[in-house]
């Protein structure tokens, strides 16, 4: 029986059901056809009727007449529908606090220590098995664990709607097979950008958790074995999004042509991989506007204006800003 979700008990879920192919019936009639005593029958009938799906004559005998389904059940559903949302809801925020309440009192929760390329391999394998929404990493040079081009769950979790936004520093592209495998993954849906160098190996999964070296490791085949973290939602986790994100910005696309040659490995490319950001400021620059005042339009710290300046004079290799404004003018980079 299916209809105890809306408070309709077994026995009369099976007189309404009689009731429903009957058409019209009697109490005794349907304790005939239902196996009941007569007095039962009338009962559950009474029953029926006080919720709404059933109603009767008033003459005797009483005939019984089964309310329509769609009139008398599926409001019933919704609401019982609309009752199991809040308590899933309510679920949902009872775990949550649970959660947080260990991370508070148990360090264990939010840090496990990862000890060898196996079970950091593992890891990682999971973490990208259970994404749902989106995976960042830092790829370094000479893998760890993972060769290139070995992570068949970037493929898989691609191609079920998990993004993928990786970070390769320049280095990365001198191993063997590395150019082609992230031609194969951009081909994917992968989206890459590269930096001249990343600060460490970093793997976030949905931002709910993170795997990161607690203590540099070698490369694979060095004798020393990684030893690595798994975190939890925390502010360390935080600390690691932000560090993503920051290098994420001044990162250079990574662009794949017709022929499958990729452009962009050293990590600093041409004008039109400059960031939104970078081209206005470099515009205000070039316009003379002064660095309090572009710090002022863009909303941004004088200091981080003077970052990006900098930057932005190395990739270019200028060594004054007059040199910038110079090789900007030149390369089309306003």
């Amino acid at each position: 029986m299916v209809l105890e979700v809306v408070g309709v008990s077994p026995e009369e879920e099976s007189v309404y059901r009689l009731l429903v192919t009957s058409g019209r019936a009697t109490a005794e009639d349907l304790a005939q056809r239902a196996g009941l005593p007569a007095a039962d029958a009338a009962r559950i009938l009474d029953s029926l009727a006080l919720k709404g799906l059933a109603s009767h004559t008033d003459g005797t005998p009483r005939l019984f007449r089964a309310a329509p389904p769609d009139v008398a059940l599926l409001p019933r559903l919704k609401r019982s529908a609309d009752t199991l949302e809040l308590a899933r809801l309510e679920a949902t925020r009872l775990i949550q606090a649970y959660q947080d309440t260990m991370r508070r009192h148990d360090a264990g929760q939010l840090l496990e220590v990862i000890t060898g390329a196996e079970a950091l391999r593992q890891h990682l394998r999971q973490i990208q098995t259970c994404a749902q929404d989106e995976m960042l990493w830092f790829c370094k040079a000479q893998y760890v664990a993972m060769p290139s081009g070995s992570n068949a769950e970037e493929f898989e979790a691609l191609a079920r709607g998990v993004r993928y936004r990786v970070l390769y520093e320049k280095a990365f592209f001198d191993d063997e097979g590395a150019v082609d495998n992230v031609v194969a993954g951009v081909r994917a849906g992968e989206v890459a950008r590269a930096v001249p160098h990343l600060p460490l190996r970093l793997a976030i999964a949905d931002r709910s958790v993170a795997v990161f070296p607690l203590v540099a490791g070698g490369p694979h085949g060095s004798p020393e074995e990684p030893t690595t973290a798994l975190v939890r939602d925390s502010n360390l986790l935080a600390a690691l999004i932000a560090l993503f994100e920051r290098y994420w910005e001044d990162a250079v696309p990574l662009r794949v042509d017709g022929s499958d040659a990729l452009s962009g490995t050293d990590g600093s490319g041409p004008a039109e991989a400059l960031s939104p950001t970078d081209r206005k400021l470099l515009s205000l620059l070039v316009a003379g506007v002064a660095d309090k005042a572009i710090a002022s339009q863009m909303g941004l710290s004088r200091r981080t204006v003077q970052r990006r300046i900098q930057a932005m004079m190395e990739r270019a290799g200028a060594e004054t800003r007059m040199q910038l404004a110079w090789h900007a003018a030149g390369h089309a980079w306003l």
